[in-house]
């Protein structure tokens, strides 16, 4: 069966609104995005605090890739999964650096020191990053207003949480350094995942990279194990970001950067810090304003701009549907 996102285009089939490549792969992104904003608020609920510490990063981070990568194995083991190309396996592991390695395990490190909203600051900058490698990885060419709207759009992320996190939020602490580490990471694994999800089925790209993480991960999670009783709070947040974070939510990602191309779909990461903060009300007791909400609306009208701004793509690649892999 010919994987969605290879569909080759019926003669006169409409290629605008909904039925668009690029308006599928932004509702995908969108979805992709809504799992991720959970992310930071349950990291921060499991990992704790300075003062009342619970899971530690190392456990956080190497215990949902384990998690995942069990469930992977299950998944592609039923489907009777296709092993990947002699090709394919460079790409995996790039997108395992990033984001099974890379991205958990910082920004595990950096919750316990750092609130949802300071962390904000700086994860808002992923959207930019992962167009800038996007558009080396697939020679695409963006136009100057896509970057202007990318740029105006991240620097109203920034300026947003800066408003909420206060002057405090300006100061640079050691667990900055780690976002902006995971930032890079998360920009590279994505990229090499949404290259990969154009010849394979996208929910395959984050399992073979979890599979092939296994023989660290499972030690790793298995040394870091907790030594005292953990609150159940912080076991229901390293089951969701183990199940949704890590596992469910990169089959939409990458559905939606294989459909709509990395550079204009990573534009979708503008809201993802609002929804996060909206989250965030139950779990941490952050608050939600009218200024939260018309940041969340000027951020959001930039990505339906910056989508209008005509993107040059590069050669084609030619790439091998995934129904004639087997």
């Amino acid at each position: 069966m010919t994987h969605p996102a290879t569909l080759p285009s019926a003669p006169g089939a409409p290629t605008t609104g909904w039925q668009s490549p690029e308006t599928r792969g932004l509702l995908w992104g969108l979805l992709g995005v809504t799992i991720f904003a959970f992310t930071l608020p349950m990291t921060r609920l499991a990992v704790g605090t300075p003062e009342a510490p619970q899971m530690s990063g190392v456990f956080m981070a190497m215990g949902r890739a384990a998690i995942a990568g069990v469930l992977s194995a299950l998944l592609l083991w039923a489907r009777r999964a296709p092993w990947p190309r002699p090709e394919d396996w460079r790409p995996l592991a790039f997108t395992a650096l990033g984001v099974v390695f890379g991205f958990p395990l910082l920004t595990s490190l950096a919750m316990r020191h750092v609130g949802a909203v300071h962390a904000s600051v700086i994860i808002g900058m992923l959207p930019l990053a992962t167009a800038g490698v996007g558009a080396l990885l697939h020679r695409q060419r963006p136009s100057p207003r896509f970057w202007l709207c990318a740029l105006l759009g991240t620097a109203m992320v920034v300026a947003f949480a800066v408003l909420r996190s206060g002057s405090a939020g300006l100061s640079l602490h050691p667990a900055d350094l780690l976002l902006f580490a995971a930032v890079l990471c998360a920009a590279v694994g994505y990229g090499y995942g949404a290259r990969l999800s154009q010849r394979m089925p996208s929910g395959s790209v984050i399992c073979w990279a979890l599979v092939i993480s296994l023989p660290a991960t499972l030690p790793l999670g298995a040394w870091s194990w907790p030594t005292a009783p953990m609150p159940a709070s912080a076991w229901g947040a390293l089951a969701y970001v183990s199940v949704f974070s890590m596992w469910l939510g990169f089959f939409a990602w990458y559905r939606g950067l294989a459909l709509g191309g990395t550079v204009r779909v990573s534009q979708v990461q503008l809201v993802q810090p609002f929804l996060g903060m909206l989250f965030s009300v139950p779990l941490l007791g952050e608050s939600l304003n009218a200024v939260s909400l018309g940041f969340g609306i000027a951020v959001m009208a930039t990505v339906v701009v910056g989508r209008r701004a005509p993107v040059r793509q590069g050669p084609a690649r030619n790439p091998q549907p995934a129904a004639m892999r087997g």
